[in-house]
């Protein structure tokens, strides 16, 4: 399980160090794609291929099911760690996700989220320090709550 944040360089070939703390947990290759905020998920490679037979064995005549496909499974790539424990992203994958000097290795359970880090700053920010944001928490308290947590 992955948990925290930490901010990383990316050097101008895409690369970037998995923080120490993940890659201790990882013991393994990640397998990146593009998320659905607009940020990269990461997954443990055995992670991932049981997600992977779930989404595949969805019925490929719903359209949202191909969609979605083609947006996730389409969009993963097997990542090596070197000897220094960076990782080399791919551009396109840096491209969607606006990824450049600086990113953020956020750790959410199964699977590590990388962000921009303004776009980070910019998500935390809206339940931190917008106007709204202890009715934002309580909001988003009470939703965890209904599904149990």
């Amino acid at each position: 399980m992955f948990s925290g944040e930490q901010t990383q360089k990316m050097d101008t070939k895409g690369r970037t160090v998995i923080p120490s703390k993940m890659r201790d947990a990882l013991a393994e290759r990640l397998v990146v794609t593009r998320g659905v905020d607009k940020c990269l998920f990461a997954y443990p490679e055995s992670t991932w291929e049981a997600l992977e037979k779930k989404l595949s064995s969805l019925a490929f005549t719903d359209k949202n099911v191909r969609s979605f496909n083609r947006f996730f499974l389409g969009g993963a790539e097997p990542l090596d760690a070197d000897k220094q424990g960076r990782v080399l992203i791919p551009s396109n994958l840096r491209e969607y996700a606006s990824l450049e000097k600086e990113v953020v290795w956020v750790g959410i359970g199964d699977r590590i989220e990388i962000w921009n880090v303004d776009k980070w700053n910019e998500q935390l920010n809206e339940y931190i320090e917008s106007e709204d944001a202890e009715q934002k928490l309580e909001e988003l308290a009470e939703y965890m709550a209904g599904l149990g947590v």
